[in-house]
């Protein structure tokens, strides 16, 4: 898939365009994904007790699986921080929940996106596969990384998202932020680092207190 970057998505609409982001299709789910910017497939059986684990240790920790306030608060600041218009605490479930979401006004003539995506597409798998941190200042910049249903979708240039990982090794999902903009180079240490701590943050918060 291609992309070619214009300034239809600074444009204001009549209308706000509110859709889901991408999900797969009946081929992608028979015969896993085919992107040049996808991860390693994992197989089926490692993904089940992966996400299994995954389940356990949210109902343990008291950390319920669908939005909350709390969440969202840390998605803007940590979007505020980095100047991107878009910010997620990101489950990694049967599909991508996206609990904690900031994103443009219904109004702004931005593209609005729902609560979850398919597990397989976005730049988050990537970071689940890695367990680090993957800044993209350009996601043009990388064939690995620019052919993405979610640069069609919503006409995205900048990612940056880190890990949640719990002290037992299991990854939970990720923090990320995005944006219709590229980001200077020498600005992607600082944009890194801003997911980072914001990742933390939300492991402290997951930590001390059952979510709202």
């Amino acid at each position: 898939m291609s992309y070619q970057p214009n300034d239809s998505y600074r444009a204001r609409q009549t209308a706000p365009l509110t859709q889901s982001l991408p999900r797969r299709t009946m081929r992608e789910v028979t015969h896993g994904p085919s992107l040049p910017g996808a991860a390693v497939p994992v197989p089926q059986a490692q993904q089940a007790s992966e996400l299994a684990q995954r389940y356990e240790l949210l109902d343990r920790l008291g950390v319920p699986t669908a939005a909350s306030e709390d969440f969202d608060e840390l998605a803007r600041d940590m979007a505020t921080q980095a100047g991107f218009l878009y910010g997620f605490v990101n489950l990694f479930l049967e599909e991508q929940t996206f609990v904690g979401l900031h994103q443009p006004p219904a109004d702004s003539g931005y593209v609005i996106v729902g609560r979850t995506m398919s597990r397989d597409h976005g730049w988050c798998p990537e970071v689940m596969a890695r367990k680090k941190a993957l800044p993209l200042h350009d996601v043009h910049a990388s064939p690995r990384f620019s052919g993405n249903p979610v640069v069609d979708a919503v006409g995205i240039r900048s990612y940056f998202g880190a890990p949640l990982i719990h002290d037992s090794g299991t990854v939970l999902g990720t923090v990320c932020v995005i944006d219709p903009e590229k980001r200077p180079l020498s600005e992607a240490r600082r944009l890194r680092d801003i997911v980072i701590n914001a990742g933390v943050r939300v492991m402290d918060h997951i930590a001390r207190a059952p979510v709202r």
